[in-house]
């Protein structure tokens, strides 16, 4: 009877310590230099997408003023917004107040949807947020949420303001004109409309800051999603991303951490300077 030729034992031997580190030294940096540029692709990607919705808003924004002899988007504060919401009428550019709570206006799409800029959006509410902007509160993160619906603010000074406005002047920027018809902005290309704003600050849609006030203040931040920076679109419809010089101006969202209004430091107000230029004009 033939027998199988014996098949030589294959070495069973693994891998030994030394060699376990030096693969795993070698996934090590493998990994330093991969996961920094998805990382920053990634960034990158969340960069122009939100370039991509500012240009949605800034043409909607302008479609609406079309269809309405050139009078602007209403842009309301907090107490205005509330106040149209309960009798039912969804008049603001964006219908909802951002909170650290379980309010629904954090998460409710159908008060963005349905009045506003959110029909010449066809009722889309991505637009309204940036997918970069991930905050959500403590309270927010254990009831099972990962982001609110909306990163973005009007300028103040653009459309009409309710409450806010007394024989036609802005209260809280009585030496500024408010702009409430397209036509009214001499340079449209020149004045900011929508902002990305700091998770800190944000609540209303409505974008304040007073560029007459001595010592300067923050009342409403900027964000600084990309890159330290943020992006804005302008009455002219373009948009442009600027990157914050300040070291002030950069604030990391800390829970009940940045208390408002937030100082400018007197030695670097590029970025304030920056945006005051472009916030409005004087009376």
């Amino acid at each position: 009877m033939r027998t199988l030729p014996c098949l030589r034992q294959r070495d069973a031997r693994g891998f030994t310590l030394v060699e376990a580190l030096v693969v795993a030294g070698v996934i090590g940096v493998l990994a330093s230099l991969i996961l920094p540029a998805i990382s920053n692709a990634k960034g990158k990607g969340y960069g122009v997408v939100c370039l991509n919705n500012m240009r949605q808003l800034a043409l909607a924004w302008n479609v609406y003023a079309e269809d309405r002899d050139g009078y602007l988007a209403y842009n309301y504060g907090v107490s205005d917004t509330y106040a149209t919401i309960t009798n039912g009428q969804f008049l603001n550019w964006a219908n909802n107040v951002m909170t650290w709570d379980l309010q629904e206006d954090n998460t409710n799409e159908t008060y963005l949807a349905n009045g506003g800029l959110g029909p010449y959006l066809s009722g889309v509410v991505s637009p309204f947020r940036c997918p970069a902007d991930r905050v959500v509160s403590s309270k927010q993160r254990d009831a099972g949420w990962r982001e609110r619906t909306r990163t973005y603010s009007m300028n103040a000074m653009v459309g009409y303001a309710g409450t806010f406005i007394k024989g036609g002047t802005n209260i809280n920027n009585p030496k500024f004109k408010q702009f409430t018809k397209l036509n009214e902005i001499p340079d449209p290309s020149a004045i900011f409309v929508f902002i990305e704003e700091h998770p800190q600050s944000i609540n209303d849609g409505y974008f304040l800051n007073k560029p007459n006030a001595l010592p300067p203040h923050w009342y409403d931040l900027p964000a600084a999603y990309h890159n330290g920076g943020a992006n804005l679109s302008f009455a002219d419809g373009h948009v442009e991303y600027r990157k914050w010089l300040s070291p002030g101006t950069i604030h990391p969202h800390v829970e009940n951490g940045v208390a408002l209004p937030v100082a400018v430091p007197l030695d670097d107000t590029r970025d304030y300077d920056w945006l005051m230029e472009r916030m409005g004009v004087e009376r």
